[in-house]
């Protein structure tokens, strides 16, 4: 049966921006697909709070990597809701190994970053397409990051990763248009988990000093990315193949 209320695909959404989003989509109307890879619990946390927002949802675990597993996704979302209106391409991983420690970084795991965060994101938004072409509002919003933008002490494939994001973005814009509008966020340091595992002990101490340089005086949080992917999705009806900082000014101003 057709779901008379437009639907969206969050992948990577059992935590952190990914859940942000998700919720926010529920409450502003959507029902939505809750993809994710190993978080089953989270997951259906995630779940149980959009639904609390008036949606109706499907849980899909998912390697967005595995072209097979994608296709079945969309396929079940098909299945379920009769449509797909909106896709955030979220899913993404990393590794813990510094910049300039070269020989540190093994080569399965540099490709095991560009699967999810390059290949799962056409994979996904390939099999997505023609879902989101019948859509009156069909849109896309791809997790860059600022680090994909300017130079960072991120780890080399997440940063050469979130670059090409930010290209496919473009690209596909341009390929998708006019039936499907391409966009994404790009993230400046966020509070919680995924920072606090990447700054370890120094977490708290350099959040502080980014906040301070920061013009908006904080650190970035998922809901402030999740509301920055509301606006393309809602609103700016004319704006594709763009990449919306999100980091209170900090990469303008320093």
């Amino acid at each position: 049966m057709k779901s008379e209320r437009p639907v969206a695909l969050v992948t990577g959404a059992a935590t952190g921006i990914g859940r942000s989003a998700a919720i926010a989509l529920a409450k502003h109307g959507y029902d939505v697909v809750i993809n994710y890879s190993r978080s089953e619990d989270a997951a259906k946390l995630t779940a149980q709070q959009a639904q609390a927002g008036g949606a109706r949802t499907l849980l899909f675990r998912c390697d967005v990597s595995d072209d097979g597993r994608v296709r079945a996704m969309l396929a079940a979302t098909e299945k379920e809701f009769g449509r797909l209106d909106v896709l955030i391409n979220n899913a993404g991983t990393t590794v813990d190994v510094e910049p300039k420690n070269l020989e540190g970084m093994k080569v399965e795991d540099w490709n095991r970053v560009f699967s999810v965060n390059v290949l799962g994101l056409f994979l996904v938004t390939r099999a997505a397409a023609p879902l989101l072409k019948k859509s009156p509002n069909g849109c896309i919003v791809n997790t860059c990051s600022i680090a994909g933008l300017r130079p960072s002490a991120q780890p080399l494939p997440y940063a050469a990763s979130k670059a090409a994001v930010a290209n496919l973005t473009k690209t596909l814009a341009n390929a998708l248009g006019p039936e499907i509008r391409v966009n994404a966020v790009a993230p400046g340091w966020i509070e919680g988990e995924w920072m606090k595992r990447t700054l370890a002990e120094n977490y708290g101490g350099l959040m502080a000093r980014r906040a301070k340089y920061t013009p908006l005086k904080r650190c970035c949080t998922d809901d402030d990315v999740a509301e920055s992917m509301l606006s393309l999705i809602t609103s700016n009806h004319f704006v594709t193949g763009e990449i919306i900082i999100v980091d209170g000014g900090f990469s303008s101003t320093t």
